[in-house]
């Protein structure tokens, strides 16, 4: 039994989860000797491999984990989403997240939530018992529900995120340097809140995880330059889940879980040029870097990652595509996308997904009517301003990845058969003793 041993009226069970995002399940298995924690974590609770939510980009992955609902009841789909019945974009913050938290559950049923560092819950919420927004916050400051806990982080050294602008240098080492810093930083501040035991629930992620991976993965399956380095940070962060186990009583699950998974990038891929080229997509003008200076015949757009959108009549103010040649135009569009191949002359899009067959509920008017999850390598880009050329490389080698997320708990009693992000929610609401309406869940829980 570790340092707690809360007393008095519990109702229920109380739950740990950390989040590693974008951390492959392979990675972990292949390498046992980096991660003794998680690998006894295996042997003695419950661990596989999950898949993510269509399509597998953090902004929209993290909502869905933390409500059990797919994007077209979160309303929010990726990094930049469009206005409805407009061409304006804007990035989502937590504040456009439709639909409770499971932190908002949890404080709905009178127990307390601490919650750190999740992506996309900018401004934090000051009904909760504690909050740290994560990515995209804009500040620790802002970032903090109270001054009493940014004063804290900040004696820690905590940031909001890594300066993934280091990761863009061809010497890796300041980069390398800062996320360990900051991995370090928020294990501090996760350590100091969870032996204050006055918790629930407590919600925390490790995004720089995310970072290294975008940066580094290369490396790790090429036996790259930074490929050892790459190892020890993640032998540093699996002490980290140890110790965090050792300071939890035998009463209180842990559950770590990644968003998405994530391979070797080769190619970035510039879907908007190739819209431009195969006559799909024009522009108003020459200078051009917003959806909004598409021109009137645009057929088809895209914005990340790998969201593609016709230019439908009475849906976009410009719309050129009617609802009755709808299908038929999104039947060549993907005829032409299954076409697509890269420079090794392999297709570039694995598998294309109808908007229709992955996004359900009342926010599915901004939902793309696309998705493509590209094979293996080619990382898919938008973006409105030119370019050169449809493929080309950058400072990035790791790209995100449907399959392959990952889960591991103390509890033995969860069945990990066929199981995705949204289930993760229901999970912790079920192993807490707290009973809500599941009727707008997407997940199911996932004990036995």
């Amino acid at each position: 039994m570790g340092l707690f041993d809360k007393l008095g009226g519990d109702s229920g069970g109380r739950v740990v989860f950390l989040g590693i995002d974008g951390v492959p399940y392979g990675l972990i298995e292949d390498h046992p000797e980096v991660f003794p924690n998680l690998t006894e974590i295996a042997a003695s609770g419950s661990a596989g491999q999950i898949s993510s939510i269509v399509p597998p980009e953090s902004s929209a992955c993290w909502p869905a984990l933390t409500t059990g609902t797919n994007p077209g009841k979160t309303g929010v789909y990726g990094f930049q989403d469009r206005e409805s019945e407009s061409y304006e974009t804007y990035v989502p913050m937590g504040s456009h997240v439709d639909g409770p938290r499971v932190w908002d559950m949890v404080t709905d049923a009178g127990r307390d939530a601490s919650v750190f560092n999740v992506p996309v819950t900018f401004p934090p919420s000051t009904r909760i018992q504690r909050h740290v927004s994560g990515f995209l916050s804009p500040s620790i400051g802002e970032a903090s529900s109270g001054a009493d806990v940014q004063r804290a982080i900040e004696g820690f050294g905590y940031q909001i995120d890594v300066n993934a602008k280091l990761g863009h240098r061809d010497d890796k080492s300041a980069f390398i340097n800062d996320a360990e810093e900051t991995v370090a930083a928020r294990h501090k501040t996760f350590r100091h809140y969870l032996q204050k035991d006055d918790w629930d629930l407590f919600f925390g992620v490790y995004m720089t995880t995310d970072r290294v991976n975008h940066f580094l993965f290369g490396d790790y399956e090429t036996d790259g330059e930074y490929a050892d380095e790459f190892l020890v940070f993640y032998r540093t962060l699996d002490a980290y889940i140890g110790e965090i186990r050792q300071l939890l009583d035998a009463e209180t699950t842990l559950i770590v879980a990644s968003d998405h998974g994530f391979t070797h990038l080769t190619h970035e891929v510039y879907l908007n040029k190739w819209l431009e080229e195969e006559g799909w997509l024009e522009y108003a003008t020459k200078a051009h870097d917003e959806l909004g200076d598409i021109a009137d015949s645009t057929r088809a757009y895209s914005l990340i990652p790998g969201r593609v959108f016709l230019n439908v009549e009475g849906r976009e103010p410009n719309g050129t595509v009617s609802k009755a040649e709808y299908e038929s135009v999104r039947d060549e569009l993907i005829a032409d996308l299954e076409a697509l191949t890269g420079p090794d002359g392999r297709p570039v899009c694995r598998k294309i997904v109808r908007g229709e067959n992955a996004f359900s509920g009342d926010d599915t008017t901004i939902a793309p009517d696309l998705v493509v999850i590209p094979a293996d390598g080619y990382d898919l880009k938008a973006g409105f301003t030119d370019k050169e050329t449809v493929f080309a490389t950058g400072p990035r080698n790791g790209m995100h990845k449907f399959e392959n997320a990952c889960l591991f708990s103390t509890s033995s009693d969860l069945d990990l058969t066929d199981v995705d992000l949204l289930d993760i929610a229901p999970t912790i609401l079920e192993l807490m003793d707290i009973e809500v309406d599941t009727a707008r869940l997407d997940g199911t829980s996932l004990l036995v």
